[in-house]
């Protein structure tokens, strides 16, 4: 078993992924999002929880190297 991490990353790639289908077909009502004055074009609320998640883990994805070199001692 040598490939098990690869297959059971892909599995909950893949559960991710068609958790995120389906809440986006569910969720088809379009809103607006508002933050200060600002006001972003109606989305679907299925688009929007995809992007977040999409931004989230690329946050995090660049995070972690960031954190690892400043927290590294070259000692």
């Amino acid at each position: 078993m040598l490939n098990a991490p690869a297959i059971i990353t892909s599995f909950i790639v893949a559960f991710w992924i068609s958790a995120i289908a389906i809440l986006a077909v569910q969720n088809a009502t379009p809103i607006s999002l508002k933050f200060l004055f600002l006001e972003s074009i109606q989305l679907p609320i299925g688009v929007i929880l995809a992007f977040s998640v999409v931004v989230g883990l690329l946050g995090a994805a660049l995070f972690k190297p960031i954190a690892q070199g400043i927290n590294h001692n070259p000692e």
